[in-house]
């Protein structure tokens, strides 16, 4: 699934501010990225999902238990919210705007980030209505709870540390020097620490770390920002229950479709599809090569039975009016005659019923004066269709014609 990549902007919008952004056609790998004016930025295409990154340093993050019978669906949630972080804020909890982590339970310790709303709110206003929707919100970086991983950012004459982890408990964001180093707390022995560092600063950070770094872009960063399960889009700010449920489908399908860890899993199902669509294609061939086996038998049995016939059309036709003319010139009674039709229905009518009427055409014969009541007409058709013959009654009138289809043909 393609995805357009928005990092907002920390300062309020207008049309002079510009937009970073990056695009992806597979949700792993980046096609581009740029920065432009609101009205200069690429269109968004038919199935192309735009999500918004927000800034590490527009967002605060806050720990916080959640009363029982309080969930992320409960009415009452964001009253609560405002209660349990009104002495925790430097503004005033109206003014902000608040979102609970993902996958958050029914009742227990969550986390919440926090930011400007009337900030939010105006980028956002300003993308839609430049025909450029937010489909979800994520934050450039969030609380994780593995192991330590530190970044570093910004630029050489001002490069920033970002840690995240369980054991920072939130998120760090300091200016990168030895003594911010020291902030960090020792892991474990067995638990590595990931590091990875934007160009303009990784000398810098190998300097004071005394190790290689990994390389990492602020567009390769907001990729794996758009990928995560968050969704800042809460409260006011959220879809409708439809667009909800379609979001969270996509969600499933990109996780699906792009996660890393789920590429085995694909690998897997397109084997099981490319395996099935081997099979068929061998059980086809198979069929077709014995109906025409079928068919080919046919044609020969017709032809040296009849070798005057040159052209087969139809085998079981031909073959058909080929032994209804040696019976006619041999004077061999056939199922369609007359003779052997009322012969099969004596065989067959119960005792002491009387024929007033016969009328017989073209391989039907039409009886009249049987008075058949239902025990009769169901043991009259079990018998003959026994010897090949099918009936059915219209009043006193009984027609009757044999069951092969081939057998009328004229």
């Amino acid at each position: 699934m393609s995805t357009f990549i928005i990092c907002l902007p920390t300062t309020e919008s207008s049309a002079a501010v510009n937009y970073d952004y990056a695009l992806t056609g597979d949700g792993l790998h980046l096609a581009d990225h740029a920065s432009a004016p609101l009205v200069l930025l690429p269109a968004v295409q038919r199935g192309t999902e735009l999500v918004a990154v927000v800034p590490v340093d527009a967002l605060s993050w806050h720990r916080v238990e959640l009363p029982k019978g309080i969930g992320a669906n409960s009415p009452r949630l964001r009253t609560v919210l405002d209660n349990l972080l009104e002495d925790r804020l430097l503004d005033d909890p109206a003014q902000l705007h608040l979102a609970l982590g993902p996958a958050t339970p029914g009742a227990g310790s969550v986390w919440v980030a926090a930011c400007n709303r009337n900030w939010l709110r105006s980028h956002l206003q300003a993308l839609e209505s430049a025909g450029r929707p937010v489909a979800r919100i994520v934050p450039e970086f969030a609380p994780e709870a593995g192991p330590l991983q530190v970044h570093l950012t910004g630029e050489a004459d001002l490069p920033y540390l970002i840690a995240t982890g369980e054991a920072i408990q939130g998120v760090l964001r300091v200016p990168l020097s030895a003594a911010s180093l020291a902030l960090l707390p020792v892991p474990a022995s067995d638990q590595p620490v990931l590091i990875a560092a934007e160009p303009a600063v990784a000398a810098l950070g190998e300097d004071l770390l005394q190790s290689k770094v990994n390389l990492l872009t602020r567009p390769q960063r907001w990729l794996d920002a758009a990928r995560s399960s968050w969704d800042l889009a809460q409260f006011d700010m959220s879809s409708s229950g439809g667009a909800r449920t379609v979001k969270r489908l996509s969600g499933a399908g990109r996780a699906l479709l792009q996660a890393p860890s789920l590429q085995p899993a694909r690998w897997g199902v397109a084997a099981l599809v490319l395996a099935n669509l081997v099979g068929l294609n061998a059980w086809a061939w198979k069929e077709q090569s014995a109906l025409q086996a079928r068919r080919l038998a046919i044609r020969d049995t017709l032809t040296r039975t009849f070798p005057q016939i040159r052209v087969v059309v139809d085998a079981p036709l031909q073959m058909d009016r080929e032994v209804t003319a040696l019976r006619q010139a041999t004077g061999a009674a056939s199922p369609r005659d007359l003779e052997a039709m009322l012969a099969a229905l004596g065989a067959a009518v119960p005792a002491g019923q009387t024929v007033s009427a016969i009328d017989y055409s073209a391989g039907e014969a039409r009886v009249k004066g049987l008075q058949l009541a239902g025990p009769d007409a169901s043991n009259l058709s079990s018998q003959l269709a026994v010897q090949g013959y099918g009936f059915r009654t219209d009043g006193d009138t009984t027609t009757l014609r044999p069951t092969d289809a081939k057998e009328g043909a004229p």
